[in-house]
């Protein structure tokens, strides 16, 4: 009886079974009636979104870069078509021989292969990125399952080292992380589009199927400085450090009336477009990130307080015998006994003498007042990663020797651009610009700048550093054949750990020119040069005489005595011919 009951449940449960799937073939067929018969339209939606849903795959879009140029439309930094090559490493696990993919790369088979593994549980890898189309062409001819490549956009930068301090860089993704790349990163950048394909089993795209968002190109941004006088600049500071065996060094020039950087370089260099990456020291754009005590170069903004105070004019005489002045325990020595001289002339000899006696008679506040509102100890608002603003002292007690050095430049720091500004105010009447990296109408230019000194005193000031570049002078070589120009030694002991540096200066070097109507303004600030000439006259000087030669040939600009111009274009012709 036992046995009957067994064999009597398999046969009543296969029969409930039976029943249970002709019931669910039933709503499954009338669910399918519904769809293609009675629903059509609906029926075909759903199964085709079913479809897609397995198939059918949104890629982006790349968006290019915004092209930089320089005031005259030359290009500076612009995006280049590249191939991106990945792999689901879950699929190349299938592919029996992987050497001419290996080959293909131009990788050895060993490290493919420990990529893959390493990788071995996502289904996304890059096998490599940025590759020319002809080599990555290479790559999927090959045809290799688990194999695909995507369009990107590289950055490249035609004037290399020679503009990479200003524009910086972009990382493997073309996202800015320094210079100007990094500041207008939200406008170069563009906004990526985005289209549909059609995938197969082994995630190849099979086809296209359309653009859901076209990609909307970042925008274009036009510098301020000719890439002409850049490399120009560039070649003359190379050449300053192969003379002077300085370990770095800066030159920077603005247009007088605008403000406009026309041209910005410093050393030590790198090239932006290798792959490799460069030395941090080596990325600093030091025109603009790196504080400096400006030394004798600030004399001249002493003399604007002695002149302001209405005690003293160019031609007041000030007795700086016996060549040397003592302020409490330190002595503070000219290189001779200048006598009897005018303040004219003290600035022209540089004479720490002669400037002690006046900051003595002014005191530190009227000093520090004409610094500041020269801009020193201020940021300048460029928007630049990195820029500094300078320091200028604050302290409610002053020693006596700490109100002296103030008047020549020790115990502030500035950049070698606020320098350059600065110095624009006496070249542009009295208006102080506001600071441009990229191109302004004359008109706005003028509309921002802040006037600081009366144009009679930025002219007379002008006359002072005319003679500093006169036989006479402490510039003498910065003198440009059949032009007058004008400028400012300056020479500063380096501070280390221990104070300051005997053996370690910095030699800078502020002009204008023409003297009489100043196109622009020039800085040259030599780090650390070596042998004995050392000094802002003989180190930074001569680089300021040729950098200002070219950029007035290039500016064509008029000289004011042309039978100079011509009398050295015939000694230079001669000297060719001998040659």
């Amino acid at each position: 009886m036992s046995r009957q009951r067994t064999r009597a449940v398999p046969a009543w449960r296969f029969h409930l079974m039976v029943v249970a799937l002709l019931a669910l073939l039933a709503l499954l067929l009338g669910r399918i009636l519904s769809l293609q018969v009675l629903d059509t339209e609906h029926g075909r939606e759903f199964l085709q979104q079913q479809g897609d849903q397995r198939t059918v795959r949104v890629a982006e879009i790349p968006a290019y870069r915004g092209l930089i140029t320089d005031r005259r439309g030359e290009p500076l930094a612009v995006s280049t078509p590249v191939i991106s090559l990945w792999a689901d490493p879950r699929l190349l696990v299938e592919v029996e021989d992987l050497q001419p993919l290996a080959k293909a790369l131009e990788m050895p088979l060993t490290d493919l292969q420990a990529r893959l593994d390493r990788f071995e549980r996502k289904g996304f890898m890059y096998l490599r990125r940025h590759l020319v189309p002809e080599v990555a062409r290479k790559v999927l001819d090959l045809r290799v399952p688990g194999v695909g490549g995507f369009r990107e956009y590289q950055r490249y930068y035609p004037a290399g080292e020679v503009t990479a301090h200003l524009l910086g860089f972009t990382n493997i993704d073309g996202e800015g992380i320094a210079g100007l790349e990094l500041q207008y990163e939200s406008v170069l950048r563009g906004v990526p589009g985005k289209k549909r394909y059609i995938k197969d089993l082994r995630g190849n795209a099979v086809r296209y199927i359309g653009v859901d968002q076209p990609a909307r190109p970042g925008a274009d941004l036009a510098l301020s400085i000719d890439l002409r006088l850049q490399y120009q600049h560039h070649q003359e500071l190379q050449r300053a450090m192969a003379v002077t065996g300085a370990s770095g060094g800066t030159i920077v020039t603005l247009d007088a009336r605008t403000g406009e950087v026309l041209a910005m370089v410093n050393h030590p260099v790198f090239n932006p477009n290798q792959t490799s990456a460069p030395k941090p020291s080596h990325t600093r754009n030091r025109a603009m990130t790196d504080m400096y005590e400006p030394g004798s170069t600030m004399k001249t903004f002493t003399l604007v307080a002695a002149l302001e105070s209405g005690r003293w004019s160019t031609e007041s005489m000030i007795d700086t015998s016996p060549g040397y002045i003592r302020v409490g325990r330190k002595t503070l020595p000219d290189p001779r006994n200048y006598g009897e001289i005018s303040v004219s002339r003290v600035i022209e000899k540089s004479s720490q003498v002669g400037v002690t006696q006046l900051a003595q008679d002014l005191g530190h506040e009227p000093i520090l007042e004409v610094f500041s509102r020269f801009g020193f100890g201020q940021p300048m608002v460029t928007g630049f990663p990195g820029e500094s603003a300078g320091f200028l002292p604050s302290r409610n007690r002053w020693s006596a020797i700490e109100k002296v050095t103030l008047a020549f430049g020790y115990g502030l720091t500035a950049t070698p651009l606020q320098l350059a500004r600065a110095y624009s105010a006496f070249a542009n009447d009295g208006q102080l610009p506001q600071v441009s990296l990229l191109r302004v109408a004359d008109a706005d230019a003028a509309d921002t700048a802040v006037p600081v000194v009366s144009a009679d005193l930025a002219r007379e000031v002008r006359d002072v550093l005319h003679r500093v570049t006169g036989e006479h002078g402490t510039a003498r070589r910065a003198r440009v054949d059949g032009y007058d120009v004008g400028g400012k030694t300056g020479t500063v002991h380096k501070v280390g750990p221990g104070g300051y540096q005997d053996k370690k200066y910095l030699a800078l070097f502020a002009g204008m020119a023409p003297i009489d109507n100043p196109r622009f303004v020039t800085v040259v600030v030599i780090d650390e040069p070596q042998g004995e000439a050392y000094g802002g006259g003989a180190a930074a000087a001569p680089v300021f005489a040729r950098v200002a030669a070219g950029t007035l040939r290039l500016l064509n600009v008029a000289p004011d005595q042309p039978e100079a111009v011509l009398a050295q274009a015939d000694t230079t012709a001669r000297r060719g011919v001998e040659g």
